[in-house]
Order: structure tokens, then C-alpha cells, then sequence
């Protein structure tokens, strides 16, 4: 099963992903993580990233579905993939469909002042990345799984959210209406726990 799942930053995405993964047996493709992969092992795609990165500059399109073209034919996705953070663009969408179509497309619907709360009291660990939300931490200041410090990323906070909410608004509408067009397009809504909003992913990929 081929799936892109799309959602705004603290729609819960992440969490889902592992969740999909873990039932379909099918591994998770992450636009950020192929990037520093590649640049880690230095390969030629890599190397290109880096230099662009280093200047501060973005992605270009045809580069991004280059390296993503060159991580779904890997052994792993033979019987499919979740794509987290690709396709961006329309041009990305199209290119994609090019080579590895998706079979079904889920849309994390998440309200606004949900996100905002989500991501604002979001607390991160230095050390070994975990994260926990102060809902239920509290006041706490160490990681529980290694004891490392646990921060807030600056731009975690209600001024960048709500920027971050606009740019995703922007992009993504085309990329809905695009695979809506298609049949393909699945909207859940992402409000609720993290289990009840599975149960609606399961309800809409099957059993």
C-alpha cells in the first residue's frame, strides 16, 4: 500500500506514521531524514543538498523527487511506503505520480487552537530527542527516559505557529484539491486522542 499522509505541524502526524508503519508493514519516508541520510553517507544527491542547505537556500523540486524516486526503489518499499513531508508541491504531486503513485492519501484535519496548544506546550529532550507535551509533565525539567534537559524549540511558540499554520495552509490546498480530483483524498479528523484517530485511519486504509 502506497500512502501520503499530510498534516499541519502539531497535527500528530508523526505519531500516526509510527502507528501506520507498525500495521501495514511498510516503512516510514521521511523528505528531512532522506536528506540527512544522504548527506551523512555523501553521496552525489547528498553533496548537492548540502551545498544548497549551507547557503541557505531550499530544496529545488526537481532535486527533492530525484532523491525521493531514488529512495522508494529501494527493497524495502516493493510493497509500499508512507510519505511524510513529500509531495510539497504540485510538481512534486505530479512527479510522483510519475514513478510510485499513492494508492490513498490521509489528511490529518487538526482545528487551529488545538495545533497552537499542541505545539506550544511541546517540551523536547536534548539528549536522545524524546517528546513530551506539559499536559502531562507538568513542570518538569529532565527527560524520564535518559535524564537529559528538556527545552522548547524557539520557534515553538504562538506568533511562529501560526506563521507555520499559514505556509502549510498555502501549500497543501492545491495538493487536497489535486488528489481530491483523484478520488484519493481521505480527510480524519486528528482532534481527538491519538487512538480514536488511528481508528479512523484503519476505517479509511482497511483492516
Amino acid at each position: 500500500m502506497r500512502i501520503v499522509l499530510l498534516g499541519a505541524p502539531g497535527s500528530g502526524k508523526g505519531t500516526q506514521a509510527e502507528f501506520i508503519c507498525a500495521k501495514y508493514h511498510i516503512p516510514h519516508i521521511s523528505t528531512g531524514e532522506i536528506f540527512r541520510d544522504n548527506i551523512k553517507r555523501g553521496t552525489e544527491l547528498g553533496l548537492k543538498v548540502k551545498a544548497i542547505i549551507d547557503a541557505g537556500g531550499f530544496c529545488p523540486d526537481d532535486l527533492t523527487c530525484a532523491i525521493v524516486k531514488e529512495r522508494l526503489a529501494e527493497e524495502d518499499c516493493k510493497n509500499g511506503y508512507l510519505l511524510d513531508g513529500f509531495p510539497r508541491t504540485l510538481f512534486q504531486a505530479n512527479e510522483l505520480d510519475k514513478f510510485a503513485a499513492p494508492d490513498k492519501v490521509v489528511s490529518l484535519d487538526v482545528r487551529s487552537e488545538v495545533v497552537q496548544h499542541r505545539i506550544t506546550g511541546r517540551r523536547l529532550c536534548a539528549k536522545c530527542g524524546s517528546s513530551y507535551h506539559v499536559d502531562f509533565i507538568g513542570d518538569a525539567k529532565t527527560c524520564a527516559k535518559c535524564g537529559g534537559d528538556l527545552y522548547v524549540r524557539a520557534d515553538d511558540n504562538p506568533v511562529s505557529v501560526k506563521e507555520r499554520l499559514a505556509v502549510y495552509e498555502k501549500q497543501t490546498l492545491p495538493l487536497a484539491e489535486y488528489y481530491k480530483n483523484q478520488g484519493k483524498l481521505f480527510s480524519v479528523n486528528g482532534n481527538g486522542e491519538k487512538a480514536e484517530t488511528f481508528a479512523q485511519i484503519v476505517g479509511v486504509l482497511g483492516k
